[in-house]
């Protein structure tokens, strides 16, 4: 049975974006507070605001409005943006090389300092230097085998450590002194410090597309065998069940307390609760999916689009109105880390009453009477 946890919203169209040029394709997307960022295949960054409106029903639309586009000159595709906002700063990973440019007008830093030979890279959100104004920057290096740590300031980038690994890294996520990595043919987790690494379980990048995604502190969520999106700490261990996916999963985002997953056809959604598949949403062409600070954004290559999370309150309502009511009761306790505490008491005894009237009219004496309590 579904619940509507999301809607598809349009936020970039088409015409925005590329007007009449069919060449034109979206590779990566970057999204910080209303600043919306998109690199293109033919070089170019293209920075948009985004404004978020709802009318008098409820309903939630985006205006995109262009602020302005950037040509890099390399005549090779953007292939990752990532946010720095304490620097304000953009890191741009265009033919190998991450170059450092201005959020708001999107001109390199003056320095020119850049990091060249990396092959993907990833940015630690839990970082270890204590320095404000650093970002912690983990590379794949062209080099075989190679993890590369850096500190990128508002005008350089320091590299800190260089690590090897038994195989060649495909996918990294970093947490911590901890890098979650898809190797050849297995994850693992790495200790970039110690040098100690943990296998977690086998994997083959030559069949598909590894995901390995931060999701929390010490926390990672990756594309298992079997179609399975499984859960792994930084200790290889996993603390909750794995939920199933499609065989060909190629992107996953999280939404607590949702896990997203995109595939070629479909966006499905699991509850991280109770681990079963609560919506599925038709969506075709799509390749990336991701999420930021809360927000979640798909896009094809020609166009973007927002994942609009329904109020939990009326999900909860929803599921109760279809006599749900063991499912509504667990995403209630689940959205306890969204709500403030006294307004989370008071829904809670009130869905707690609705619960029981619900078990009382469907002569369930002994489950209401521990409802009523």
């Amino acid at each position: 049975m579904s619940v509507k946890a999301f809607k598809l919203v349009s936020a970039v169209e088409r015409e925005m974006l590329m007007g009449d040029k069919n060449y034109i394709n979206i590779e990566c997307i970057e999204c910080c507070g209303k600043n919306l960022y998109i690199g293109t295949n033919d070089c170019f960054i293209y920075h948009f605001l985004l404004d978020e409106k709802i009318s008098t029903a409820g309903k939630i639309t985006f205006a995109a409005t262009k602020q302005l586009h950037k040509y890099l000159g390399l005549k090779k595709p953007v292939s990752e943006l990532k946010a720095a906002s304490a620097l304000t700063r953009l890191l741009v990973l265009c033919d190998n090389t991450i170059t450092l440019v201005n959020m708001m007008n999107l001109e390199p830093v003056p320095t020119g300092a850049k990091i060249k030979g990396a092959v993907t890279f990833a940015v630690n959100e839990n970082p270890v230097s204590g320095d404000p104004f650093c970002v912690e920057v983990c590379i794949i290096s062209v080099k075989r085998r190679t993890i590369q740590m850096f500190m990128v300031f508002e005008d350089r980038v320091q590299i800190v450590k260089e690590v090897f690994t038994p195989e060649q890294p495909c996918a990294v996520a970093v947490d911590g002194y901890y890098l979650c990595l898809a190797l050849t043919t297995q994850y693992i987790i790495l200790n970039y410090n110690t040098g100690i690494s943990q296998d977690l379980f086998p994997y083959c990048s030559d069949e598909k597309r590894p995901i390995v995604k931060r999701i929390g502190r010490q926390e990672f969520l990756l594309a298992g065998p079997g179609g399975l999106g499984m859960f792994a700490t930084v200790d290889g261990i996993s603390q909750r069940a794995p939920v199933h996916w499609s065989e060909n999963v190629i992107g996953a985002a999280l939404c607590f307390p949702y896990v997203v997953a995109l595939d070629d056809e479909f966006i499905t959604v699991h509850s991280m609760l109770d681990q079963q598949q609560k919506q599925t949403l038709p969506f075709k062409e799509g390749h990336i999916l991701q999420d930021f600070e809360g927000k979640v954004i798909v896009a094809t290559n020609k166009g973007v689009y927002i994942l609009v999370p329904l109020p939990l309150e009326k999900q909860i309502q929803d599921l109760l109105a279809s006599h749900r009511v063991e499912e509504a009761l667990v995403l209630a306790k689940g959205s306890r880390r969204n709500i403030p505490k006294e307004k989370f008491q008071v829904m809670y005894k009130r869905i707690l009453q609705q619960a029981g009237f619900i078990q009382f009219a469907q002569l369930q004496f002994l489950e209401a009477k521990e409802l009523f309590r």
